[in-house]
């Protein structure tokens, strides 16, 4: 741990933790991509920040051993830990900067250094979505593409963006926060504090604060009904899903309206990076995938420049919830092997 570079095997392992607004995971993530040791639990958002990084800990020390016992050659070959989280974070220095999601504390909680110190390990942290895409350029929907476009579309939305074969990060590491792009001049309250923003449009948990307003009006009377068998409940968007399937009008349209909202945005995306394939993943993704296919290539077509239209293809995630996971390998490979990162690390250690 002391900040010296060393050849890294081909057949390295990583610990991998996912740190989630509802849930932490992790697993051991072998060179191929593969996942073992694989445990989660809750969030203990409402216990503060202490309680979260003891809760990332203590996964990592769960998968460590479940790993240990399931195949032992691989638990003897971890070089590091990699974390991934939401943003904005400083990868830098492993420390949350802004995550509007893990409560109101949490911004300024640095992760990797109680991370490193418990599990012996250099520790590694990225955004996300940048984890993703780099799980599905290594192992899933982008192998052998390097000018990618990925789209999560879960609870929030996030992107990442490879040209080149190389993340764009910007000097803050807070490039691509397209969720946050503002896409109406008025319009709904977002998350983050801002107004008429994507995410406020085209997310689980946009369509939970519509679904809200369309049960607490009557205007849906699936979801009025809904309410009134639960009083104090807040739907999310299954619930509004459902209600959609069962015939609601109204709950119908809020689907849609999402749905359209993301596929506008990625028509512009399009003309913005030039990827050769756009990857979307995520639980509104996987649950809405033929009309949201639809929807993405009938605006695209309508909406992009012709060259860009004609080269960009687009694809469902297939690495599924365990993307930000397999992506931990690549992140924490690629970094033991980069010197300003190593430095990085070491200076972390010693308190520079």
């Amino acid at each position: 741990m002391e900040g010296e570079l060393s050849t890294i095997s081909h057949e390295a392992t990583v610990l991998a933790l996912d740190l989630g607004g509802t849930q932490i995971r992790a697993a051991l993530v072998r060179a191929d991509g593969t996942r073992v040791g694989r445990t989660s639990l809750a969030t203990p958002i409402a216990s503060g920040p202490a309680a979260v990084i003891a809760a990332c800990i203590d996964a990592l020390r769960h998968a460590r051993s479940l790993a240990a016992a399931e195949d032992p050659s691989a638990a003897a070959r971890i070089v590091g830990v990699g974390v991934s989280a939401p943003g904005p974070l400083d990868p830098w220095t492993g420390v949350a900067v802004e995550p509007p999601n893990l409560g109101p504390d949490f911004p300024g909680t640095p992760i990797t250094a109680p991370i490193s110190t418990a599990l012996e390990l250099p520790a590694y942290l990225e955004h996300d979505t940048k984890v993703a895409i780099l799980g599905e350029h290594r192992f899933g929907a982008g192998r052998g593409i390097d000018d990618l476009f990925y789209l999560t579309f879960s609870t929030g939305l996030g992107a990442a963006v490879m040209s080149g074969g190389r993340l764009i990060t910007g000097p803050d590491d807070t490039a691509i926060e397209v969720g946050h792009a503002p896409i109406t001049l008025d319009g709904p309250p977002c998350s983050c504090g801002g107004v008429g923003h994507l995410e406020a449009h085209a997310s689980g948990v946009a369509l939970a604060r519509v679904g809200l307003e369309a049960a607490v009006s009557g205007h849906s009377p699936w979801l009025a009904a809904w309410l009134a068998a639960h009083p104090g409940g807040i739907p999310d968007a299954a619930l509004v899903a459902t209600a959609a399937a069962d015939g609601d009008r109204v709950a119908a349209d809020l689907i849609e309206h999402a749905l359209f909202a993301v596929s506008r945005a990625i028509a512009g995306f399009v003309n913005v990076f030039n990827p050769t394939r756009i990857i979307i993943g995520g639980s509104l993704a996987e649950a809405h995938w033929g009309r949201l296919a639809s929807k993405v290539a009938t605006e695209i077509a309508g909406q992009a420049f012709k060259l860009p239209a004609r080269r960009v293809s687009v694809h469902l995630a297939e690495l599924g919830g365990d993307v930000s996971l397999a992506g931990c390998h690549p992140m924490v490979i690629s970094r033991l092997s980069d010197p300003a990162w190593v430095r990085a690390v070491a200076a972390r250690e010693h308190g520079g």
